[in-house]
């Protein structure tokens, strides 16, 4: 079993624009899922938003972005990124999910979502939020 960890960036707007530039910088090929290709449209003016994108390079480089819906709160570099952890294994996230929670503040409990078998936010008790999910396989 094994997990990796991988700095989350947060745009509002402009995390395609954002992954592109850093592909261009550090190679590799991007990945990125719109809101509307999720299925979760919140406001029709976002729905080609990044819900979920990353670069990924041979070299061993790895980002992850999204645009923060302007139904959440976002103040450019207030918060500008998560860490992201993710595995393959339920169990070993859940062990993680269940240590890391103590004393934080869970902004959306681990379980299931339409894009992962377990995905779930919190804010330890230092302020940092982490994105905990077991990988899916990726078909876009």
């Amino acid at each position: 079993m094994s997990v990796t960890t991988t700095t989350h960036l947060n745009f509002r707007g402009s995390a395609r624009e954002a992954l592109d530039f850093y592909r261009s910088v550090f190679g590799g090929h991007t990945v990125a899922v719109t809101y509307k290709d999720a299925g979760n449209v919140q406001d029709d003016s976002e729905a080609d938003w990044v819900m979920w994108g990353q670069v990924v390079a041979g070299n061993g480089f790895r980002v992850m972005a999204y645009d923060v819906p302007s139904a959440m709160p976002y103040e450019r570099g207030a918060n500008p990124f998560f860490v992201s952890v993710r595995g393959e294994d339920a169990e070993e996230i859940s062990a993680l999910w269940h240590r890391l929670a103590d004393g934080s503040n869970v902004l959306r409990p681990l379980e299931p979502a339409a894009w992962a078998p377990l995905y779930g936010m919190l804010t330890d008790r230092f302020g940092v939020t982490w994105v905990l999910d077991v990988a899916a396989p990726c078909n876009g």
